[in-house]
């Protein structure tokens, strides 16, 4: 299923809190980019498997995951990180270590209506993308 980016509350997040890269000291440049990234994700799942694909106008990923399993991935700013997906009820819920500072970056994912909200929290920050079925 191909869902499109709506809304994008806090494109800064994800940045380390409280360091020059927190919200008010990254790059004005990555800031103005992430409000624009105009991403697409495509969500294929076949019993406990998943193929994500994500397309925006600065990268394409394909990435696949089977629930409970750890794997690697590279957020869009090159951070590394290695956690797993979990079905709570009708949540997905993701917990993901950072490789480089240890610190933990959880995000869920639900579908509401025809709507698919794709929340994060890093460090007590929060953050949430909006998307709608296409």
């Amino acid at each position: 299923m191909l869902w499109l980016q709506t809304d994008n509350s806090r494109p800064e997040f994800g940045q380390e809190a409280g360091s020059a890269r927190a919200g008010k000291g990254i790059n004005v440049v990555k800031r103005k980019l992430a409000t624009h990234d105009n991403l697409k994700i495509t969500i294929e799942q076949t019993g406990d498997k998943f193929h994500v694909k994500e397309s925006s106008n600065f990268r394409t990923l394909e990435v696949d995951f089977t629930l409970g399993l750890k794997f690697d991935y590279s957020l869009a700013d090159g951070t590394e990180v290695s956690g797993a997906w979990e079905l709570e009820g009708d949540m997905m819920k993701g917990v993901f270590t950072r490789k480089d500072n240890g610190k933990n970056l959880t995000t869920t994912r639900i579908i509401q209506g025809d709507e698919l909200v794709q929340s994060y929290n890093y460090e007590g920050v929060d953050a949430k993308r909006i998307f709608k079925r296409s």
